[in-house]
This record gives structure tokens, C-alpha cells and sequence, in this order.
């Protein structure tokens, strides 16, 4: 049964910091693309940052420069590191991954599109003023 389990949401305060990580179990996706979207009350789901097969990473440019994405393929774990984070910033975070074949939702990320077919069930982040 493919998994994957997102953790390291919380409230932080403004400029504050705070590590996602998305431990995947059941299939190994080292040669597609995984990221992160997130859900903000009231309004869709934006990509915030992908990791493609090859490790090349793209940012959606309300977050460029603040926040980090990794991945640790012997882990089978995503990260996403998020410095200076902003009240805009809040929203439930989701783990996505491509499972290849064009299967799933596609999301664009700084003008790299992966198709996501696997979710994880989401971290919440709230950053306070």
C-alpha cells in the first residue's frame, strides 16, 4: 500500500522557521517528480515547490528564497525547509508525488509540471503575526 506521511507542521511566529518532512512507503519514487502544495481557507491548491527525478528543484515565486526542497532518495523522505515564514504562509501543507504515465492532478511549479497521483493527508502550518 503506497504511503505518504507528511509531519513537522505547527504554529510558528513570522520570520520564524519550520522542516516538513514526507516519508513515503510502498513505492520508491526516485526517478519522478514530488512537491509540495498547499491549501490556503477559501482557496485552491498552489504548488509551492517540486523536485524533479534528476533533483533540479522549482519554487512557486511567493516562496522563492525562503523555502527549500530536498529529497533523500535512500530515505524515500521529502523535505521542505521554510525560513522566514510569512502569515501568508498558512495553510495545510500536502506531500505529492508523480507515479509516471501521466496519471493524476497536474501542478506547474515555477514553469515545471509534474503530474500528482499520490497524496499524503497533510500537515497543517499557521504563522502568527
Amino acid at each position: 500500500q503506497v504511503q505518504l506521511a507528511e509531519s513537522g507542521g505547527g504554529s510558528v511566529q513570522a520570520g520564524g522557521s519550520l522542516r516538513l518532512s514526507c516519508a513515503a512507503s510502498g513505492y520508491t519514487y526516485s526517478g519522478y517528480c514530488m512537491g509540495w502544495v498547499r491549501q490556503a481557507p477559501g482557496k485552491a491548491r498552489e504548488g509551492v515547490a517540486t523536485i524533479g527525478g534528476s533533483g533540479s528543484a522549482r519554487y512557486a515565486d511567493s516562496v522563492k528564497g525562503r523555502f527549500t526542497i530536498s529529497k533523500d532518495n535512500a530515505k524515500n523522505t521529502l523535505y521542505l525547509q521554510m525560513n522566514s515564514l510569512k502569515p501568508e504562509d498558512t495553510a495545510m501543507y500536502y506531500c505529492a508525488a508523480d507515479v509516471g504515465f501521466g496519471i493524476g492532478t497536474p501542478y506547474c511549479t515555477g514553469g515545471y509540471c509534474c503530474t500528482y497521483k499520490d497524496w499524503g493527508q497533510g500537515t497543517q502550518v499557521t504563522v502568527s503575526s
